[in-house]
């Protein structure tokens, strides 16, 4: 039986500063799957950390009937990582691709390494991880990423009156204004949502003000608006950068002076209300374009919090697939490959995404038969991510969607951006590195590195 020694188990995690930082980063292995979803930091010390079914990693043994007894072996060298096949049974998977037996690959960009039915991420640091869990709360799964801006959501609700988020579509800004909700002085007020990108301008005014009888044509009773049904809860509005100038002045003599006035009315009516906005592009931009008001800008986007995207929250991936697939199949479990393959895409519509591509994929395992959802059973663009030809960071990707194809030009900048990793190159086009090798081949260009 492989065993580690007890000082791998028995680990000595750095001080933490004032901030709650650790004073050093601590490199290592997440373990994020094996068999089921788990979250499990792995410290490397000095010698390389070798895995195998029967080794206590992380204070637990791994039982793993898929996994050798001397599986694979993972060092790290400054910046680089060496993983190295010990004539597996199995094989040793780097970023989806196998190592030939008894081989290894050395790359500063590796990330996702697969032993039999166990994912290990290659993290440069694990404090953040030190004795932390990933739970479901109010149907939402939070891991350590997450919940840290949960407590800042929470830590805000009592005191502050208005609440902007921002993040990419998908990544739960809904939940996070219902969780700013629920965190403050009335929880049990109501909850208005509202998404101002679907509201049509001519009845911007009415639908969110309401209107007085005989207002406008067709009037025949008072109508409430959304900050009316709001009174004594929480009106949240999603992309609020939506709305048009002449309802965000109105929108702002609310938030100033808590009062609404309807629509056709001569008196205003004062309410109690709490203001959660957000939008999946920076506010500031759209104030700097004109299209949203600097003094509107200056009420509602203090204070600020930003969602993570779920690529930069890995650790919750493997129990959102569990999540999605739970009663969806006869033993209502992910394959290790489905998992694997969900690290390695980008999944520009987040958590939405990720358990609509899930659930179909679903569907195509039911419908063949298959006791569990393999990674076969995912749709090749889902998770692939939709960019402009050059991104915010300058880097070379695919116009349009995963489907269209870049030009010889795109492809070998990306590949030369990349140092010719297909896997990088891959990651940063937003394109499967299947796709992308099909791409390489039919333009007869040929990567330096594989991994």
């Amino acid at each position: 039986m492989v065993k580690h020694p007890k000082e791998t188990i028995e680990q000595t995690w750095p001080r933490r500063s004032r901030s709650g930082r650790a004073e050093t980063p601590v490199p290592g292995l997440l373990m994020v799957f094996s068999a089921k979803p788990v979250l499990k930091p792995i410290r490397i010390l000095a010698e390389p950390l070798v895995l195998g079914r029967g080794a206590v990693l992380g204070g637990i043994e791994i039982d793993d009937p898929h996994m050798s007894r001397t599986h694979a072996e993972i060092a790290l060298d400054g910046t680089r990582w060496t993983v190295r096949d010990l004539g597996s049974r199995n094989g040793t998977f780097v970023d989806g691709e196998p190592l030939p037996t008894n081989g290894q690959v050395t790359s500063e960009s590796a990330r996702v390494v697969r032993v039999g039915d166990t994912i290990v991420l290659l993290c440069r640091d694990l404090v953040p991880y030190h004795r932390a869990i990933v739970e479901e709360r109010d149907g939402v799964i939070l891991g350590p990423t997450l919940a840290a801006v949960w407590r800042e959501i929470a830590q805000a609700a009592p005191s502050s009156e208005v609440l902007h988020l921002t993040g990419e579509t998908g990544s739960g800004k809904e939940l996070a204004a219902l969780h700013f909700h629920r965190s403050g002085p009335h929880p049990d007020g109501p909850f208005v949502a509202v998404n101002c990108a679907t509201i049509q301008p001519s009845l911007a005014e009415r639908l969110l003000f309401g209107a007085k009888r005989g207002a406008y044509s067709g009037a025949d009773a008072d109508s409430e608006g959304w900050v009316q049904a709001a009174d004594g809860g929480t009106l949240f509005l999603d992309e609020v950068g939506e709305l048009e100038l002449t309802v965000q002045a109105k929108l702002l003599r609310v938030v100033e002076t808590r009062e609404v006035m309807p629509l056709g009315a001569t008196k205003s009516r004062k309410i109690k209300v709490r203001f959660c906005s957000a939008t999946h592009l920076p506010l500031r931009a759209r104030v700097a374009s004109g299209g949203f008001r600097e003094d509107l800008y200056f009420r509602l986007a203090r204070p600020s919090v930003a969602l993570p995207p779920l690529r930069d929250r890995s650790e919750e991936l493997a129990y959102l697939i569990d999540h999605a697939l739970a009663g969806r199949t006869p033993r209502g479990a992910a394959h290790v490959s489905l998992v694997e393959a969900a690290l390695l895409r980008p999944w520009p519509g987040n958590v939405r995404e990720l358990l609509l591509e899930v659930e179909d994929a679903a569907r195509r395992a039911a419908a063949a038969g298959s006791p569990e959802v393999e990674a076969h059973h995912l749709s090749e663009t889902a998770g692939v991510a939709l960019y402009p030809a050059t991104d915010p960071r300058g880097a070379p990707s695919v116009a349009g969607d995963a489907d269209e194809e870049p030009d010889r030009a795109a492809l070998e900048a990306a590949l030369a951006q990349a140092g010719g990793n297909v896997a990088r190159a891959a990651r940063e086009l937003g394109v499967h590195r299947t796709q992308l090798r099909r791409w390489l081949a039919k333009h007869q260009l040929k990567p330096t590195k594989d991994d």
